[in-house]
């Protein structure tokens, strides 16, 4: 009975967690043309013509669609049976969409059935929570070291670093007062959103190295004078760097605000203590529920 609560429980969680996300949430992503262009850019900048590419969790086969312009074959896997039929539905009406092989098979067991030279992979969130990237390229890395030997191909993000920030957040809504989490585009004005301290890098994931799924973290803040009652996660993806002329062609997750359990009211030049660990693709709520803020007593 343990065994199938768990089952039960972990499945519960993979759905939750970004392989099941409903098919309006990636026509979204096909409008935003930040997200597009970017990714865009990072794969004409890296696909070579005659590369071969395997593109992990291929969503409507956009990305792979992108490749396929230089690219000679490009594998697309996907395991949401949804998209698997929209990607199919999608790729027959733009030209050289029949270049992509669309695969319905799990990313963290398919294995191409020829060496790759490029390897999309886009299941990036902030904070790297809720998705499964860290997990997938770790499986793929290990398995095609098994069957092919090296070199390993190319990875499309290379790196992500990732940083924190105290904030005071303005959470009333039409009066009504909400501590609640929330998105915001990144690189953008938030009015509702006053900057505390300076954000601190708390980790840099090298696609290329062995990568590690914990992520914990202790630093300190030195404030200006507010009520510290969030923190901003801010999550920059460098998706491909040129080794002619080391340009980077990077992408920023939304940035994600969690709010604090109790606000802070802090001076300028008060220390903030802030810590916390969690898992690559847990869930936002063990982020949040990890995140501890002490001020230093004068």
């Amino acid at each position: 009975m343990t065994q199938l609560m768990n089952a039960a429980a972990q499945t519960e969680e993979d759905c939750y967690l970004g392989q099941f996300i409903p098919l309006q949430y990636h026509h979204h992503m096909l409008m935003d043309q930040y997200r597009m262009g970017s990714f865009k850019a990072a794969i004409e900048q890296t696909v070579f013509p005659g590369a071969k590419v395997l593109d992990l969790g291929g969503g409507t086969g956009v990305l792979s669609w992108f490749a396929a312009a230089k690219a000679s074959k490009v594998w697309c896997v996907e395991f949401n049976p949804d998209l698997v039929r929209e990607a199919r539905r999608l790729l027959k009406l733009n030209p050289g969409g029949e270049k992509v092989e669309l695969v319905h098979a799990n990313a963290f067991e398919y294995l191409p059935p020829e060496p790759v030279d490029i390897v999309i992979c886009e299941m990036l969130h902030s904070a790297m929570v809720c998705e499964k990237q860290i997990e997938i390229i770790k499986s793929f890395k290990k398995r095609y070291l098994q069957r092919f030997g090296g070199p390993l191909p190319r990875f499309i993000p290379e790196a992500v670093i990732m940083a924190v920030q105290p904030v005071q957040q303005n959470f009333q809504f039409m009066g009504f007062h909400a501590p609640i989490m929330q998105f915001q585009l990144p690189k953008a004005v938030q009015a509702d959103t006053t900057e505390l301290a300076f954000p601190q890098v708390y980790s840099t994931v090298d696609f290329t190295q062995t990568v590690s799924e914990a992520f914990s973290w202790k630093g300190v803040f030195r404030l200006e004078a507010g009520q510290v009652n969030a923190l901003r996660f801010i999550t920059k993806n460098i998706l491909s760097i040129s080794a002619e002329d080391s340009s980077v062609i990077e992408w920023h997750n939304h940035y994600l605000v969690l709010p604090l359990a109790e606000p802070i009211q802090a001076k300028t030049g008060a220390l903030l203590h802030v810590s916390f660990s969690y898992r690559a693709g847990g869930s936002l709520a063990h982020l949040q529920n990890a995140i501890s803020v002490t001020l230093e007593k004068e």
